[in-house]
């Protein structure tokens, strides 16, 4: 019989262990080890079955075992002591608190993501995107930088996956109960629960409440929908991680953007927290936040529109994460004007200033259509993609929204995404690099990332090296057996068949792993592309290989859910099913043993649709190679040294079964004839010591690089620091002085040109010689220092195209003539030899612009002019 409702009786824990609840409710417990071990210490056998989740824990833990507890001085020593160390961590300063002050920092950041990583224990997550955010939320943490974060409470949260007997992907989504989970409500004063409203068409409103999950030091504030007061469809908006159609997605979206302004408000007013003067938006799903600042700016100063939004982009940072359109959401601008105007409207807001803010009005856009991430980047006056080729991609994708520019001065920069080692290292190769740098030191080497090199580790034994790679191996072993005894049963199987599930894998073999989400252009079949060839290597007789794979595609991807059943219909053969393995419902418990566990972690997408790829991050963290296309992270940071690159056929013309039939074979022969020939090569003492040698090198030279701690300390002083700057120089008049400038140099546009070049050039141009330059500039209504005249010169293509420019400022000489003509001069010094080539623009110039491109204004020379003579005409 069901029940018709459900909820969580919870245990009263003796006085003595009232301190458990503030351990428990602190999520810093899912990395800090001497806690877990403290909850583990409560009831082992409990602390198994509820998943190592303390909440769950304190409720089912049989109350005569608390009873003893509660007189057991020893645990009370312990108790007491990591308490004063959690106090000690949320109070006292951190890497912020001592950064020199050469500008300001920020009081406060708000984070803004549609998904959160944190802890298995709390399933708000689906893939990368939100393990990054749940990573930058956890470093901030232990820098001590004053994050909020904010995302939506999904009561469903993302779903589990399951096969059916023919591998056939099945989702299901269990209720969460927040009883259960390490959040609280946040209250009024008089004890009612804090909410936040948003009025929608036709009368109808949208009302949430929050809860607070506490990341160490980082409040994370999660709008939950589930509510009496709302009617069933806006009950419904926060039910679960990117379901539902075009409406649902954007009154998800609004109440993440917009209620999760609100939420903040309402927090930092109950709580005393300083009000965030930065805000940053993690992808586009978050970016009517910047249309409900405006509207607090217009109605709580009576600026105008173009004055608040000046203010609002000045502290406003947008990442991308996608490269590719299909990646961005985008939704019938009928839809969005509909949920903007009328009784739905934000005072001040005018609904076509919405809509003008993610118009598509370039060229092979669809006008017809929102774009969230061209709000988002014409909302924040400071964006970034997530490694160095991925800002390439971004400049690219996005290049037009900044017409005239070439793509490398378009104003995204990129910051390489880092992971939380605390979370993804293994304790045994924190041991590991204890045992020679000291505890404290290696704590601080993990946490902060502020080190070139992990200086020290190259003492390491290799016999240390190995002993602890092949206890890793191991316990991947076992792990892999149970999950996959559990999803045979799951798939319809009695233990009577499942006796070989025992032997599958070899804690001695070569193990490479996979596991992502399954798009297609992540490639997940690829290594079944020969499939003869891929079964000679799993079941080589001196060199076997073993694959361990897991990974969800999305419920609505019958593609993705086909290649899932592919690889597992070739898993399940039972010549082979004891080398390859699926592991289903991929999540941050199973990649806890995952990352350490294998020896290579492939990953082989379709270059360079990975925008970073920080699983394979979390994998060299422990020691594992990666063996990957360079794509993402790994196309800056392989060095030949620390794993393997797969070529990648990007010719012009190819198709894509051509270029999977080239990349697989890559594949095939480097694992066959460099990763398990390496592997394999033993030295008279029984080690691989050249393999040995390329963990180690991993280890002292990648682990600095992916941490999380060094991406959040360039977010810091890359973007929060001189966003916090600008915000600042707009409070006030300043905002209005930079609306009113932009809007008279738009106007102004169209009469500016460039109208003569003159350059004096010898016959024959040496290295070493200069020219000297005259251009004469109309300017119409706008002044001198209104713009800025610039030489662009360098190397050119057979296309006349000028390759890594560099920028010459010219300076004005006199006064306009009787036409309006300013003339410009400089000198041009000719540095490099070759064919040489150069231009000159004119672009707005002003203190306050974050990049001479922010406006996407640029005034060059006729397209009809040529070289003559040193002449451009």
């Amino acid at each position: 019989m069901k029940a018709i409702r459900r909820f969580t009786v919870r245990t009263v824990l003796p006085e003595p262990l009232q301190p458990l609840h503030e351990l428990a409710l602190n999520l810093r417990w899912s990395w800090h080890p001497e806690t877990r071990e403290l909850f583990r210490s409560v009831d082992p056998a409990v602390w198994s079955a509820v998943g190592e989740d303390p909440v769950r824990l304190l409720g089912e833990v049989p109350a005569p075992r608390l009873a003893a507890l509660a007189a057991d001085r020893r645990f009370l020593r312990r108790l007491g002591d990591l308490t004063d160390d959690l106090h000690e961590y949320l109070s006292g300063p951190r890497w912020y608190q001592g950064v020199p002050s050469l500008q300001p920092l920020p009081a406060a950041i708000a984070y803004f993501s549609p998904e959160y990583g944190i802890a298995a224990a709390l399933p708000q997550y689906s893939g990368g995107l939100g393990i990054l955010a749940g990573d930058h939320l956890k470093s901030a943490s232990d820098l001590g930088v004053p994050l909020i974060g904010v995302g939506l409470f999904y009561r469903h949260g993302y779903f589990r996956q399951s096969l059916t007997r023919d591998g056939w992907q099945q989702e299901r989504y269990p209720l969460l109960d927040p009883d259960e989970l390490a959040v609280t409500l946040l209250r009024e004063p008089d004890g009612e629960p804090c909410r936040v409203e948003l009025a929608l068409p036709a009368g109808r409103r949208l009302v949430a409440q929050i809860w607070k999950a506490q990341v160490g030091r980082v409040p994370l504030l999660l709008l939950d929908s589930d509510l009496d007061a709302n009617a069933a469809a806006e009950r419904d908006v926060t039910d679960r991680l990117y379901g539902g159609g075009s409406e649902h997605r954007l009154l998800q979206e609004m109440l993440l953007g917009i209620g999760g302004v609100r939420a903040v408000r309402a927090f930092c007013r109950l709580t005393g927290h300083a009000e965030p003067e930065v805000f940053h938006t993690n992808e586009g799903h978050a970016g009517f936040l910047g249309v409900e600042r405006i509207r607090e700016l217009v109605e709580r100063t009576d600026a105008d529109f173009g004055s608040a939004l000046e203010a609002v982009r000045a502290g406003t940072l947008f990442t991308t994460h996608t490269p590719v359109p299909a990646g961005i959401d985008r939704f019938e601008a009928e839809l969005v004007a509909r949920h903007f105007s009328g009784d739905a409207a934000l005072r001040g807001v005018p609904v076509d200033r919405v809509l003008a803010l993610g118009v598509e009005n370039w060229r092979g856009g669809d006008p017809k259509l929102f774009n969230m991430a061209a709000m988002g980047l014409r909302l924040a006056q400071r964006a970034n993609g997530v490694s160095t080729l991925h800002g390439e991609v971004s400049r690219t994708m996005f290049g037009a929204l900044w017409p005239g520019f070439d793509s490398a001065e378009v104003p995204i920069t990129s910051i390489t995404n880092g992971v939380h080692a605390p979370t993804w290292i293994d304790p045994a190769v924190v041991r590991l690099g204890a045992a020679e740098l000291g505890a404290e030191q290696a704590e601080a080497a993990i946490s902060v990332g502020a080190a070139e090199r992990w200086s020290g580790l190259e003492q390491i034994a290799d016999a240390r090296i190995w002993e602890v790679r092949r206890e890793l191996r191991g316990q991947l072993v076992e792990e892999a057996r149970r999950r996959l005894r559990a999803s045979w049963r799951q798939r319809g199987a009695g233990d009577a068949e499942l006796g070989w599930t025992g032997s599958v894998l070899d804690p001695e073999v070569l193990t490479i792993g996979f596991a992502r989400r399954v798009p297609s252009y992540k490639r997940l079949t690829l290594m079944l592309r020969d499939q003869e060839r891929l079964r000679s290597l799993l079941l080589h007789p001196t060199r076997p290989v073993q694959i361990v794979v897991a990974g969800k595609a999305h419920p609505a991807d019958d593609g993705g859910k086909r290649l899932i059943q592919q690889l597992v219909a070739f898993a399940d053969d039972p010549a082979v099913r004891h080398r390859i393995v699926f592991l289903p419902d991929y999540d941050m418990a199973m990649a806890k043993h995952l990352y350490p566990g294998c020896d290579v972690w492939l990953n082989n997408p379709l270059r360079p649709l990975e925008a970073c790829g920080t699983s394979g991050m979390k994998a060299a963290l422990n020691g594992c190679l990666n063996l990957s296309v360079l794509d993402g992270w790994w196309d800056e940071w392989f060095d030949g040294r620390n794993g393997w690159a797969i070529p990648t056929a990007e010719i012009p013309g190819i198709d894509e079964d051509q270029r999977d039939e080239i990349e697989a074979a890559a594949l095939y022969d480097l694992i066959e004839h460099q990763v398990a020939a390496r592997f394999y090569e033993q030295g008279p003492d029984g080690l691989p010591h050249r393999w040995i040698s390329m963990v180690r090198h991993t280890l002292v030279t990648l682990g600095p690089k992916v941490l999380a701690g060094r991406m959040v300390r360039e977010y810091v002083e890359r973007l929060y620091a001189p966003a916090a700057a600008a915000q600042r120089e707009l409070t006030g008049p300043g905002a209005r002085q930079l609306a009113e400038w932009k809007a008279r140099v738009r106007q102004a546009w169209p009469a500016v040109r460039v109208e003569h070049v003159d350059a004096a050039v010898a016959e024959a141009a040496e290295l070493g010689t200069s020219l000297a330059l005259r251009v004469q500039v109309a300017l119409g209504s706008l002044a001198a220092e209104d713009v800025e005249v610039q030489v662009v010169s360098g190397a050119v293509d057979e296309r006349d195209r000028i390759r890594e420019a560099e920028l010459l400022p010219l300076k004005p000489v006199g006064g306009a003539d009787l036409n309006g003509c300013q003339r410009y001069e400089g000198v041009l010094e000719l540095n490099r030899t070759g064919p040489f080539g150069y231009t000159v623009r004119v672009l707005p110039a002003h203190p306050l612009l974050a990049s001479p491109a922010e406006l996407g204004l640029v005034a060059l020379p006729a397209p009809a002019a040529g070289m003559d003579a040193g002449v451009l005409r």
